[in-house]
């Protein structure tokens, strides 16, 4: 198994949206791609990079099918925290878990992930992934936002 740690401000894949085209009538699906989305992905592909590159032995594309587990450790928002003499503590009406909110959508958030996955090589196709584990936190005090991605051979 091998364990790849990113850091960056995780970003979800963006919707997708069909319509008419108005000269031809044929459907046409596109998928706006923030800036943010870019940047994630960028820095999932940096990182699986240099987990390649470093003393992580035999790692390369996996061929069949693939085990995968993903943490996502977000920012708190800054109403989060308190202000004046408590400014850097977080409130105790602060959610303890990131949810409710559509922006941090954990498939979506696993979409872009492992596309980025793909394009850095570390599989032929996301389709190859059987069996997958996803979850989201704030980061901690001293935890920069990122992931931890753990990808593994299922056979």
């Amino acid at each position: 198994m091998t364990m790849i740690r990113v850091h960056g401000t995780p970003a979800p894949q963006g919707s997708k949206r069909a319509f008419a085209h108005k000269a031809t009538g044929k459907i046409v699906v596109m998928e706006q791609m923030a800036d943010k989305v870019k940047s994630w992905r960028q820095a999932v592909i940096d990182a699986a990079d240099s987990a390649r590159a470093g003393d992580l032995p035999a790692f390369k594309a996996i061929d069949g099918p693939v085990m995968l587990t993903v943490t996502f450790w977000l920012p708190r928002p800054a109403g989060h925290y308190g202000t004046g003499r408590n400014a850097g503590q977080v409130r105790n009406s602060a959610p303890r878990f990131p949810w409710g909110n559509k922006r941090n959508d954990l498939d979506k958030l696993l979409r872009s992930t492992m596309d980025a996955l793909t394009a850095a090589g570390c599989w032929t196709d996301d389709s190859q992934v059987i069996c997958c584990s996803a979850a989201k936190y704030y980061a901690p005090a001293g935890r920069p936002p990122g992931a931890d991605i753990h990808i593994g051979s299922a056979e």
